[in-house]
């Protein structure tokens, strides 16, 4: 078989090309030359949203089945945190109620005690709602701004509270809204009551903001962290019993004869959203006799006796 007839060439698998370091110089080429026409001309922004908007139908039935199953474990999950929530209010009625009955049988059993002690009965607290507008401008101050005034038969000296404990005092008042000065305010003061001691002082607003501060109370007082302070009822305005702050500092210094007692407000006031207003107990308590003609006639002797 002559030699010039046999054909030389390799078979197609063998055939490899342009070499692996043509292919890299020319991929390595285009690639450049895309960028720099990216960059100049914008090309790649329209092929992509190109792209998107023909892989969209794609995407959306891949991701059908996985909200399916997100939306069947959260319709179960809801299901069941309505069950437990639907169980704590039933039991948080059943507490309630027995509460209710509790407090309607000691109220009935004080009427009873007081009248047969001879005293006078409880003075019944009026309130007004009123709902929080904003907080004053003034850094230097706590104070809120409510939603009924003069119009609404807000008195200056009004206590406010809600349904947690004591907010504040009613310290200023307009036509159709009122100043309402917080406990934690620098200027405010309260008198308090330890409900486990039964000790008596003054809470005031801290100069940091945000907690009270009990004056005067000796270093030996018995105070402790997680005590509860409540009012007295005896300055006229607050009502007894209502809760205002609880101990979470006792600082007993060996150097001064009082102890520094923080105390945390009972209401957090960047959650309030609506409060009442309370008549003072000032304005429902009779008025104080007036001095008989006898009495004021009396010479008075020296050293103020008469």
């Amino acid at each position: 078989m002559p030699t010039g007839t046999l054909d030389s060439s390799p078979p197609p698998f063998f055939r490899q090309g342009p070499s692996a370091l043509t292919r890299l110089a020319f991929f390595a080429s285009l690639s450049l030359l895309l960028m720099a026409a990216d960059t100049r001309l914008g090309l790649s922004g329209p092929l992509r949203t190109a792209v998107a908007t023909a892989l969209h139908p794609v995407e959306v039935g891949l991701l059908r089945p996985v909200q399916a199953l997100g939306s069947l474990r959260d319709y179960f999950g809801t299901v069941s945190e309505a069950h437990r929530a639907e169980e704590a209010a039933r039991t948080s009625i059943a507490m309630q109620a027995q509460r209710a009955l509790q407090v309607e049988t000691l109220a009935q059993e004080n009427a009873a005690l007081r009248g047969l002690l001879g005293l006078n009965a409880r003075l019944e607290v009026k309130g007004r709602a009123a709902e929080l507008l904003y907080h004053a401008a003034d850094p230097y101050s706590r104070k809120i701004i409510i939603g009924r005034g003069l119009v609404g038969g807000v008195k200056v000296g009004s206590p406010v509270i809600n349904e947690v404990g004591v907010v504040g005092q009613v310290t200023r008042v307009y036509p159709m809204n009122a100043e309402v000065t917080l406990l934690t305010d620098r200027d405010a003061a309260i008198p308090v009551l330890n409900a486990r001691s039964q000790q008596r002082s003054i809470a005031v607003g801290h100069p940091s903001g945000g907690l009270l501060e009990m004056r005067f109370m000796a270093a030996n007082a018995d105070v402790k962290v997680g005590d509860p302070i409540v009012t007295t009822g005896l300055d006229g305005v607050y009502p007894a019993g209502y809760p205002v702050a609880r101990v979470v500092e006792v600082d007993r210094q060996s150097d001064s004869s009082f102890a520094r007692i923080r105390l945390a407000p009972s209401v957090e006031v960047d959650g309030v959203r609506h409060v009442l207003v309370l008549e003072p107990i000032g304005a429902q308590l009779p008025s104080r006799p007036a001095p008989t003609e006898s009495a004021a006639s009396q010479p008075t002797r020296k050293g103020g006796r008469k």
